[in-house]
């Protein structure tokens, strides 16, 4: 076993080692391992704070619980600030899968596609904070994900559909001579859908943090200076600002283009062409 098997000062000087994934506890059993690593702690992390964040939107008090169970009231509380906060962010990510799911049962989606909001925009924010680590930043990470849910949507379509499910390759009314044209092409864009839907996220976290990281890593050895060179560092730390927002905003831009484009997926494969 080893214990924290890292050289911190190579994690500090590069950009890119923030991106490295260490053991804190290393241990293997056969072809098994169970080494705990800095992103199982992060996002054991994001699972704490995703369950206390929903936890205190609601308060459950032994007096309401069982009129609550016995269905006598309904509406018991009078909503927190952080419950309504949480109220409109349901209502906007409703109102995006209506408008992209056609149909009357549109609806149903929509817990899967608000918890793929929060749980990616989680993973996207819970970077920005110094020394944790960004899982959406590595490619396995929303390759799992988009693959995953895609899989999930095509069998979906598959069960609404059966065979004639297929016919997303062909377009109705497409002569059979370019068949041999159309399917091939078809076919790669619908393999090619989780890869950039993946790419997409994992590119924008990377890029983002790394040049974080190198306008830090500027600032601090501008500090290691004497001279006018040290008055220098205020400009990338005031820098650092903006682009901290800047982050945030692209941590949020991307979980509601990955929820959209799930959304799109969805509809094509429950309502065909």
């Amino acid at each position: 076993m080893n214990f924290f098997n890292i050289t911190y000062t190579n994690f500090l000087t590069s950009p890119l080692e923030q991106f490295i994934v260490f053991p804190l506890w290393a241990h293997k059993l056969g072809l098994v391992d169970f080494s705990i690593t800095n992103p199982l702690i992060n996002l054991l992390l994001l699972l704490f704070i995703l369950f206390v964040f929903y936890h205190c939107t609601i308060e459950v008090t032994d007096e309401n619980l069982p009129k609550i169970h016995s269905g006598e009231i309904d509406f018991w509380i009078v909503p927190t600030r952080l419950q309504s906060t949480v109220e409109m962010l349901q209502k906007v990510i409703l109102s995006m899968v209506s408008d992209n799911i056609k149909g009357n049962k549109g609806a149903r989606y929509f817990p899967l596609v608000f918890f793929l909001f929060m749980f990616i925009f989680s993973l996207n924010a819970i970077g920005l904070i110094p020394y944790s680590f960004t899982l959406t930043s590595h490619i396995i990470v929303t390759l799992s994900i988009a693959v995953a849910v895609f899989t999930g949507i095509q069998i979906v379509g598959v069960r609404k559909h059966g065979i004639h499910y297929f016919s997303i390759f062909l377009p109705p009314g497409t002569p059979l001579v370019l068949a041999f044209l159309l399917v091939p092409i078809e076919l790669i864009s619908f393999i090619f859908k989780p890869i950039s839907l993946s790419i997409r996220l994992f590119a924008n976290m990377m890029a983002g943090h790394t040049l974080l990281k190198v306008i830090a890593g500027f600032a601090f050895t501008l500090m290691s200076c004497t001279g006018i060179l040290f008055l220098a560092h205020y400009v990338p730390v005031l820098i650092l600002i903006p682009l901290m927002l800047l982050e945030l905003a692209v941590a949020l831009i991307q979980s509601f283009v990955f929820s959209i484009l799930i959304c799109i997926y969805i509809n094509e494969a429950t309502n065909l062409h």
